[in-house]
């Protein structure tokens, strides 16, 4: 994967999932997606096309809030986002405001702290992409902290996804698991392409 061609977002219009990982000024914060038939990416922003991967160390030693709000407001803007879940630890109140904005059916409130919920979620990924029911866009960085994740056993027979050490981090490829858990919850819900309207045409 790290030799990957990074391929592009999909169309505007298209319909996703998000997954949403955030941190104040240790682990990075991103922002990951996933089409509803299975296309993981990482989205890009701003005039730049920049990705919604914001390492600390780039903005002061701090993650800009303000920033990643107006990401969110653009990739609510581009795509038909569907769900999007994101884990409120340090970011409540931002996520709040999201729910606010965009709709709290939208935009939920997803721990990953939790661990039985997480493991879930963590087999579902691993088991559909074993399926072929996942397909990558090929970010470098994703498939970097995919490589940095290992393993943590927790009682029960569960395990968690965990860093190797402050340096290698997985923050990218939390949200890819959330963002599939997301859009596996979204098409498990009953959730349907909207059906294209019919125009009449008038003949004199």
């Amino acid at each position: 994967m790290p030799d990957q061609l990074w391929l592009p977002n999909p169309p505007d219009g298209t319909a996703i999932c998000l997954g949403f990982d955030g941190s104040l000024n240790n682990d990075w914060t991103a922002i990951g997606a996933e089409t509803m038939d299975g296309y993981s990416f990482t989205p890009r922003w701003g005039p730049d096309e920049v990705a919604t991967i914001w390492n600390p160390a780039e903005h002061g030693g701090r993650i800009p809030h303000s920033e990643v709000h107006t990401a969110f407001g653009e990739l609510f803007d581009r795509f038909v986002v569907v769900r999007a879940y994101c884990d409120p630890h340090d970011w409540e109140t931002d996520i709040e405001d999201l729910a606010l904005e965009h709709g709290e059916e939208k935009v939920v409130q997803w721990p990953t702290n939790q661990i039985s919920r997480m493991y879930l979620a963590i087999r579902r990924f691993e088991n559909d992409l074993a399926q072929g029911r996942i397909r990558h866009d090929g970010c470098p960085v994703a498939a970097q902290h995919v490589g940095n994740a290992k393993k943590v056993g927790k009682p029960g027979q569960m395990y968690i996804l965990g860093k190797p050490n402050e340096n290698q981090k997985i923050d990218v490829a939390m949200t890819r698991v959330v963002a599939h858990e997301a859009k596996s919850d979204a098409l498990a819900a009953g959730w349907e392409p909207p059906k294209p309207r019919r125009v009449r045409v008038w003949r004199g």
